[in-house]
């Protein structure tokens, strides 16, 4: 549930008592450490106290933030207090996809939104919603709660999303119990303060996980590699059919992936791919 220092904070398959457990010593001889998420095997040695004995395979792992056995991502976002570039949900998706996660795209905080708002939000949805399943969700109003829950049901979820976008608010409302602290929105900034400072699972009153984590502030791609980039955009992946088997649907002759910008292709999405493939090549090349 929760890794500090040498300990880890165990809670039981069955019968969900919690053990503040330490780790055998052959883990450390190994370079071995347990993560959030890790399904473990444990002894326990007294009252609330244990020794984890064994880490088992994981299904899945995030590496930023580190996390085990993750079901899916649910990726909160908002077009007001603050306003999250495309981009930037992009850049999520793309790591998401890199580790082969569902991702759930919440709209967050749409009892701020006009009129014009909601026809901008409307565009964005059809630009995703073939490919992520999309809600719109208001703490304040309560809009879209019981569809949280639903998604977050009995699954080990990972909250993302840019600090302020309101994920301390809408757990608060679905399950009281986590109390987590709500960070000031800096009007000036337009960007929240960090209210998390270590990552940690905690337990739905309804069933399922949920890791709470710090606020993302630099979405790290460098570990993917410029080949690579291509396969994590969805779209693409139904379009190609270029002449060249090895197009990277930059400057090619023959390219169906620029000819569907406009079409399947949004364009936001392609100039989003085109920033990051050159990100990497530079990254790649030092």
């Amino acid at each position: 549930m929760r890794f500090h220092s040498n300990m880890a904070t165990v809670e039981d398959w069955e019968t969900g008592e919690r053990y503040v457990c330490k780790l055998r010593g052959r883990f450390k001889i190994q370079g071995i450490r347990p993560i959030v998420g890790d399904i473990v095997e444990y002894i326990p040695d007294s009252f609330e106290s244990g020794r984890i004995e064994n880490i088992l395979h994981r299904k899945s792992e995030l590496k930023k933030p580190r996390i085990a056995n993750v079901d899916q991502v649910v990726l909160v976002t908002t077009l007001k207090q603050p306003k999250i570039p495309l981009k930037m949900i992009d850049r999520f998706l793309i790591l998401a996809e890199k580790v082969s996660l569902p991702t759930v795209i919440v709209f967050n905080k749409i009892d701020l939104l006009d009129s014009n708002e909601f026809e901008e939000l409307e565009q964005i949805e059809k630009i995703y919603s073939k490919y992520y399943r999309t809600l719109r969700t208001s703490a304040k109003k309560e809009i879209g709660l019981k569809e949280l829950k639903d998604i977050l049901k009995n699954k080990i979820s990972t909250l993302a999303g840019l600090s302020g976008v309101g994920k301390s608010s809408l757990l608060n409302c679905i399950s009281p119990g986590v109390k987590l602290r709500v960070g000031e929105l800096s009007e000036k900034l337009e960007r929240g303060k960090h209210t998390t400072t270590h990552a940690e699972l905690l337990r739905l009153e309804f069933g399922g996980y949920v890791a709470d984590t710090p606020g993302f502030a630099n979405l790290d791609i460098s570990e993917i590699k410029p080949d690579e980039l291509k396969k994590l955009f969805p779209e693409f992946l139904e379009v190609d059919h270029c002449t060249f088997p090895d197009c990277v649907h930059i400057d090619e002759p023959g390219c169906t992936v620029k000819e569907a910008i406009g079409t399947s292709i949004a364009e936001s999405r392609y100039e989003s791919y085109v920033d990051f493939y050159r990100e990497l090549l530079e990254n790649h090349s030092r």
